[in-house]
């Protein structure tokens, strides 16, 4: 056999044996780490699933999107909603709770059918500016619609019923381990962030993916071309409201309670820039940038005591929260400067590999 098939194939085989380790990992972390950890992992799963969809939308497509995390919201509140009995004195429909969550995502997509016209014309500033409002019409909404969103004080996640397992905190020994509500969802979050991140790289490699790409680089060349313009980006805004969408249920079901300043214009802009550190129109760059985002606040506020100038909110440092944000925000300014195909991209040119930008 030739060098030049020798390569490759070794290059396959490596990846194969590399993605099989890191799942062989990922499935036994929660047998030793404890819940911290194990929350900090799922918050990250939430944060990817989140940053593929708008990868799809922004990266893939062009389209920049200030809304992300209204959507969020439609997802976590639409959840609660469904799957609440109504005993708590807010409105509650007592679904069943993966039928509820299924209903919520559909419910995000439709929100995001709803604004398609909208973002099936504009582009650019335009286009981000008209979302900015999604996010102050939902703070107003999440504030003052008290029946369905508890108000300022949020309302509680029922948790998730599948196959007769519960995902709460009542312990269930799993090989002499005790799994509590952690535990159990970090399998649900790593079944669905693989599904989503399968998905949208299935969506990139086909001929759906070479017409966002196609309108990305030049709309009106697409169009030219024959490719449907305002119905391709009406229909990835669509798809990336419900990857949205789940998103904010996993994090209600992580959070265990819905707070509406959570989902604010900061939340929108952290996704932002999760796909630009990690690397835009990449799935595995929406992943990079998402774990990175996610993770350093929280790795911030447990190590504050040993970080100088990083201290706990009032005691005369930098809080964790605002620290993490200095952090990625010049992460961001050195990846546009010095590193334009974020993480990812740089990973790959140091592999000397010439992926395309949807396979990564």
């Amino acid at each position: 056999m030739s060098e030049a098939l020798v390569k490759p194939l070794r290059a396959v085989r490596s990846r194969t044996y590399a993605s099989a380790a890191g799942a062989g990992v990922l499935l036994a972390l929660p047998f030793y780490l404890d819940r911290f950890w194990l929350q900090a992992g799922l918050f990250a799963m939430a944060a990817a699933v989140g940053a593929i969809g708008i990868n799809l939308l922004t990266g893939a497509t062009g389209q920049l999107s200030m809304g992300h995390a209204f959507f969020l919201a439609v997802g976590a509140y639409g959840y609660c909603v469904f799957a609440a009995d109504g005993g708590d004195g807010l409105t509650g429909l007592g679904l069943p709770t993966w039928l509820a969550a299924v209903l919520a995502v559909l419910v995000a997509g439709v929100a995001g059918g709803l604004f398609s016209p909208i973002s099936g014309r504009l582009s650019g500033a335009y286009l981000g500016i008209a979302t900015l409002a999604l996010v102050f019409i939902g703070q107003h909404v999440m504030f003052n619609a008290h029946d369905l969103t508890g108000g300022a004080n949020g309302r509680d996640v029922p948790p998730l019923s599948l196959f007769g397992l519960t995902f709460d905190d009542r312990e269930l020994l799993v090989a002499a381990v005790p799994f509590g509500s952690a535990e159990k969802l970090w399998y649900a979050g790593l079944v669905l962030l693989a599904a989503g991140a399968l998905f949208a790289r299935g969506v990139l490699r086909g001929r759906p993916g070479r017409a966002m790409n196609a309108i990305r680089d030049h709309r009106i060349a697409a169009g030219v071309l024959g490719v449907p313009v305002a119905r391709h980006r009406a229909a990835v805004f669509v798809l990336s409201s419900m990857y949205a969408g789940l998103a904010g249920v996993l994090l209600a079901l992580v959070f265990q309670r819905t707070v509406p300043d959570y989902f604010g214009i900061t939340l929108s802009l952290e996704y932002l820039a999760m796909i630009v550190i990690g690397g835009l129109g990449s799935v595995s760059g929406a992943v990079a940038g998402a774990v990175f985002v996610s993770l350093l606040p929280q790795l911030l506020t447990r190590y504050s005591d040993a970080l100088p100038l990083v201290s706990a909110p009032g005691t005369g440092g930098i809080a964790p929260g605002e620290a993490s944000r200095y952090l990625y925000g010049a992460a961001v300014v050195l990846v546009v400067l010095f590193l334009p195909g974020g993480l990812v991209g740089t990973a790959v040119r140091r592999r000397g590999t010439t992926h395309p930008r949807e396979e990564r």
